[in-house]
């Protein structure tokens, strides 16, 4: 069937909808937010397609993107009376679009709207904006890039879209990103206890201008924007503006198949996963997931439980080499991502090591020392906290 995701599986909990491509990631747009496409010349006829499931399908796609900021394209070429819904099925599925869908999204485009989509636009004003210049789409004009590119050569002090390594080189020798550890620090300090942290988009312009600063090697002091989500917000570009994933691409394929794994197997397979990811990729994740599970550990108070972070943080750590992930990829790369911050301890503990030379004893020399040094300090930074009182859930779980 055309435009169906050829990963799709039988098992997948809206198979008769999904199967119809009528949703797709494109990818995310030149924000850094995630672009949903629906199309409406995907539809099947009506009496081929359950309207009800078609909604609950939209949602349980959008739940997974919500937390963070994003973007709807609609196109309403192909919508005829064959496949249409009733204007009583739109004014339901308006309703059921609270401020949980709302608050984070970004832009609605419309394209190829008509006299029918002209009635509808008072109806949806508060969520609808249409946008001629994605006419240029269709004039064979490519799309603006998702990423900016650092300069070439990138500067000495470049911190966005630079490698791991290339940042290890220029800050002679730290495995951990100033960026990231920079942010981890604040955040620990500052941000454990804030309800919805990773949650909140910010200004566009300010992150630019933080990112700038960093670019350039200038000091970046948080306290100065008043705003605990600011750094949350340049961690999570930091990672997504990686030229590979902290997860690297080869890992991709393996991290899919994590849904085939047997539950009580799964921790282990995520062990094993790990184990094939470059020195420098381990210590980096493991820091972050350190810190990740800290926030965690807080969710009484700041409401963000693993799973809530493994939906944040998934599609920052990882994604194919080509395109985006498709939404069946969704499942397995939020499941991966959230028992690395659940299961943190048993996923990182000795004696596992990246590529069996992490911290294996047959690496020899500076180098496997440098990078033991390295993961002893990440596991002290984990257990670093500010000055708070005892989380009563942490309580209750001792006493229990």
């Amino acid at each position: 069937m055309a435009g169906q995701d050829p990963t799709l599986s039988t098992s997948h909990p809206f198979y008769d909808v999904a199967r119809h491509g009528i949703l797709q990631v494109a990818g995310d747009d030149r924000f850094g937010r995630r672009v949903i496409t629906f199309s409406c010349c995907r539809m099947p006829p009506s009496h081929e397609l359950d309207h009800q499931r078609l909604l609950e399908y939209l949602k349980y796609m959008l739940d997974q993107y919500v937390e963070n900021d994003y973007t709807i394209i609609y196109f309403h070429y192909g919508l005829n009376s064959r496949n249409k819904p009733s204007l009583g099925w739109l004014q339901s599925a308006y309703k059921e679009f609270d401020r949980k869908y709302k608050k984070n999204l970004k832009a609605l485009y419309v394209v190829h709207p008509t006299s029918f989509i002209k009635v509808l636009w008072n109806l949806f004003k508060p969520l609808i904006r249409y946008d001629e210049k994605l006419q240029s789409l269709h004039e064979g004009r490519p799309p603006p890039s998702t990423k900016t590119p650092p300069p070439r050569p990138p500067l000495p002090t470049q911190q966005f879209g630079v490698s791991l390594q290339y940042l290890k080189d220029k800050n002679q020798g730290e495995l951990i990103p100033p960026v990231l550890r920079f942010t981890v620090t604040y955040l620990r300090e500052k941000g454990l206890r804030t309800e919805g942290l990773f949650r909140r988009s910010a200004s566009v312009q300010t992150v630019r201008e933080i990112q700038r600063l960093y670019n350039q090697g200038k000091p970046v002091n948080f306290d100065d924007y008043g705003d605990v989500h600011i750094p949350a917000v340049i961690l999570k570009t930091f990672l997504r503006e990686l030229p590979q994933p902290l997860l690297t691409f080869q890992a991709y394929e393996q991290i899919l198949g994590i849904t085939c794994v047997e539950s009580s197997l799964r921790v282990t397979c995520c062990r094993q996963i790990l184990r094939s990811l470059p020195e420098h990729n381990y210590v980096v994740l493991r820091y972050l997931m350190g810190f990740l599970h800290a926030v965690s550990q807080e969710s009484i108070f700041n409401k963000m439980n693993s799973s809530n972070l493994a939906c944040v943080f998934g599609l920052n750590l990882i994604w194919p080499s080509q395109g985006a992930s498709s939404l069946s990829a969704l499942v397995p790369l939020n499941l991966f991502t959230e028992l690395l911050i659940e299961y943190y301890e048993n996923v990182f503990s000795a004696p596992e090591a990246p590529g069996g030379h992490g911290l294996a004893p047959q690496v020899q020399g500076g180098r496997a020392a440098r990078l033991q040094e390295a993961v002893l300090q990440t596991q002290a930074m984990a257990l670093t906290k500010p000055s708070l009182p005892p989380s009563p859930l942490r309580a209750a779980r001792r006493h229990l």
